[in-house]
C-alpha cells in the first residue's frame, strides 16, 4: 500500500490530497472463504450499506451465525429463505444460482485465485445474476487484485464527483477515463474514494 500511495501521489494532485486528508491507505484482509465472501457480496447488490450488512447479518443468523454451504443453500426452501433474510426473489436466484454452479463443479472457487482478472470476471458472470459489479468487487475485497477499478459503483462515482468538483456522476467511459493515470493502483485509489465517502462498496445504478 506504501508503493499504491507513492504512486497515486504523483499521478493525480486531487488522490494526493485525500491521502493527506484521510492518512494512510486501508489495507483489506482477505476472509479465505471465497463461498462466504460471494454470499456477502451478492447481499450487498443495488442495496445501502447498512441494509447490506443487515440481510447478510440474517443470512448467517439463519445459519447458525455462519455462511452457508451451497449444499445447505440449495436444500433450504427458497420463499422461506427469502422472506427470512429479506432477500428480493432475484438475489434468492443468484444464490441459488452460484450453489449450483459450486455443487457441479462449473465454478471452481478454489481455483478463481489462479486466474488473471478478466478470466474470473467470465467465470463468476456466468452465474446469474452475478454481474460485473459483483466480479469485481470480489477482486478488490477477498482477492486483494492491485488494479480494479469498479467502474460501476455508485459509491465510486459520487466520491469521484466530489472531490473533483464535477457537475454530475462521471459515466463509465469518463471514469475510465479519468482513473488511466492511477494504473496499476486503481484498487488503492478505490479504497481511496471510498473512505472519502466514509463508506464500503455499494451497488451500480
Amino acid at each position: 500500500m506504501d508503493d499504491a500511495a507513492r504512486h497515486l501521489r504523483r499521478a493525480d494532485p486531487v488522490l494526493a490530497r485525500l491521502l493527506d486528508e484521510l492518512g494512510p491507505l486501508p489495507v483489506r484482509t482477505a476472509t479465505g472463504d471465497p463461498y462466504g465472501a460471494l454470499l456477502r457480496v451478492i447481499c450487498g447488490q443495488q442495496l445501502s450499506v447498512i441494509a447490506a450488512r443487515a440481510i447478510h447479518g440474517r443470512l448467517l443468523a439463519r445459519f447458525g451465525g455462519r455462511p452457508p454451504t451451497p449444499a445447505e443453500v440449495l436444500a433450504d426452501d427458497p420463499d422461506d429463505l427469502r422472506t427470512s433474510v429479506g432477500l428480493s426473489r432475484a438475489k434468492t436466484v443468484t444464490l441459488r444460482s452460484l450453489a449450483e454452479h459450486v455443487v457441479a463443479g462449473e465454478l471452481e472457487l478454489d481455483r478463481l485465485g489462479e486466474l488473471d482478472d478478466e478470466a474470473l470476471v467470465a467465470e463468476l458472470t456466468a452465474v446469474k445474476g452475478i454481474g460485473e459489479w459483483t466480479a469485481q468487487i470480489y477482486l478488490l475485497a477477498e482477492l486483494g487484485r492491485p488494479d480494479v477499478l469498479a467502474v460501476g459503483d455508485l459509491g465510486i462515482r459520487r466520491a469521484v464527483e466530489r472531490a473533483y468538483a464535477l457537475p454530475g456522476l462521471p459515466d463509465r467511459e469518463e471514469l475510465l477515463s479519468l482513473a488511466e493515470p492511477w494504473r496499476p493502483h486503481r484498487s488503492a485509489a478505490c479504497a481511496l474514494l471510498w473512505r472519502s465517502l466514509d463508506n464500503t462498496p455499494i451497488a451500480p445504478t
